[in-house]
């Protein structure tokens, strides 16, 4: 009778009430949405004139928000850095292709570490980071996989990165634990789909993480008429696309929220949307004022939505404290009460935002962040140390744009967030202070660079076992 008693009052009490309670070892379900290419700007919450995003923007008002989150610029990079709490050159990770997309496999991952807590841990959309066997997510802690090869639907190059042939976002192909299925609809709607079935599936009493990773909306726009419609003649054709893309991820959200509320499900799920990297076909329309664009070390390039919602436990706030994506694997481990693994403790570079989620005033000790766009030419590392580069603390920046010499320029992200006045003659102890530990981090991550020298031959093993696996194509299911 007690305990019942203190479930009732626990569910009736406010969230100011609530959101004081210790976060760590709640161990709530969690679910992690990554969008792909759409821009920190391409939200309507974040002053988007034209797009609308009224779930995402719920997301954002109902949750804690960071609004100082940094990504990498591209799209592997962030996903590798993501999963493993540091910086993506140490995974190895250095391009999106060319074998170099691929995580190392001595990385411990967040889902991992969930699964050894007894989480069921889950996949459903994006992978990006290696589509040999080895390399793919039931091998680094997914229980259930749902994925498209390379970094997009239908995208083919040299070497093991590539799809299914022919593949379409209407009615793709995905790999599931190793088997293509043929899919009925298009991907962002399969992907939520499939991934609300396989939370249906998991007993009450065994929490999930569910990691969808929309493939949307990545070029080529390929977008549902009906969705390209409502912003026709709005903007210019292209960004009718990217929005009409946003806006059908935005629908999805409001149907999963709907469905946990349907289910009781809310005030025991933590839900987390940040997108990948800097935006891309929207910019024209609405940057928000930043520098850059994906690809980019600048502000536009890197700077990202982190909404953080859990009703009841997470009160809604604006977090101003420095944030990254390596944050997160730290964060949600702590609050699901997932020990870290030895090797998990020595790799992380991240910190835990429990205390700011806590309490977005807590005390948070500044701190370096590293970008570097990478894409060098195979074997050309040496060349490429102050190529589309940055390292920033709370208030200043150093950017270099330069091929093989520093270039570094100073901003003031304080009083310039769009990095528009260049004031490195002003303040020449930044640039040495920041420059040094930029020169410190490149010499540690040189011998980590473990793709580089990788051969790159052959054909696309997502191609490979379509082939095996069909002579003839099976229909829609």
């Amino acid at each position: 009778m007690l305990r019942l008693l203190s479930l009732v009052l626990f569910l009736a009490a406010p969230a100011s009430l609530t959101a004081a309670t210790p976060l760590a070892g709640r161990r709530p379900n969690i679910i992690l949405i990554i969008t792909d290419d759409q821009g920190w700007a391409d939200l309507s919450c974040h002053g988007n004139p034209i797009l609308k995003t009224p779930n995402l923007d719920r997301l954002h008002r109902e949750g804690a928000r960071f609004t100082d989150f940094q990504v990498s610029p591209t799209c592997a990079p962030t996903r590798s850095a993501l999963l493993t709490g540091r910086h993506e050159f140490r995974n190895g990770v250095t391009h999106t292709i060319e074998e170099r997309e691929r995580l190392a496999p001595s990385a411990v991952t967040l889902a991992d570490t969930l699964k050894a807590a007894g989480y069921a841990t889950g996949i459903f959309g994006k992978w990006h980071l290696g589509d040999q066997p080895d390399y793919w997510p039931v091998k680094r802690g997914y229980s259930e996989s749902f994925i498209h090869g390379a970094g997009g639907i239908g995208q083919s190059y040299p070497g093991s990165c590539g799809d299914a042939p022919g593949n379409s976002y209407f009615n793709p192909f995905i790999l599931h634990n190793g088997t293509f299925e043929k899919t009925s609809g298009y991907c962002t709607d399969v992907f939520f789909s499939t991934a609300m079935k396989w939370m249906e599936s998991i007993p009450p009493s065994q929490p999930f993480f569910t990691h969808i990773a929309t493939n949307a909306p990545h070029a080529p726009l390929n977008v549902r008429p009906e969705d390209e419609a409502r912003y026709k003649d709005k903007v210019p054709p292209q960004a009718a696309k990217f929005f009409g893309m946003i806006a059908n991820i935005d629908d999805q959200v409001g149907r999963l929220l709907k469905w946990l509320a349907d289910r009781s499900l809310e005030r025991n799920t933590l839900v987390l949307f940040m997108n990948d990297n800097g935006g891309t076909a929207g910019i024209p329309t609405h940057s928000g004022g930043l520098r850059g664009t994906k690809g980019s070390p600048w502000q536009g390039g890197i700077r990202a939505a982190s909404f953080w919602r859990w009703p009841g436990t997470i009160s809604p706030a604006d977090i101003s404290a420095p944030a990254a994506h390596l944050d997160v694997f730290p964060t949600l481990a702590a609050i699901a009460a997932a020990p870290l693994s030895p090797a998990a403790q020595k790799q992380i570079e991240g910190r835990s935002l429990v205390p700011l989620l806590e309490n977005p005033a807590a005390p948070w000790p500044d701190r370096t962040l590293v970008t570097h766009v990478g894409r060098w030419p195979r074997g050309k590392a040496a060349d490429a140390k102050f190529h589309n580069c940055a390292i920033r603390n709370s208030r200043w920046k150093i950017v270099s744009t330069a091929p093989k010499s520093p270039g570094w320029q100073l901003f003031d992200l304080s009083s310039d967030p769009g990095e528009q006045s260049n004031v490195a003659s002003s303040h020449p102890d930044v640039v040495q202070q920041l420059a040094a530990a930029y020169d410190s981090w490149w010499s540690s991550i040189l011998p980590q660079l473990v793709n580089e020298d990788a051969p790159v031959t052959g054909e696309n093993t997502f191609k490979t076992l379509f082939h095996q696996q069909f002579a003839n194509p099976p229909q829609p299911r």
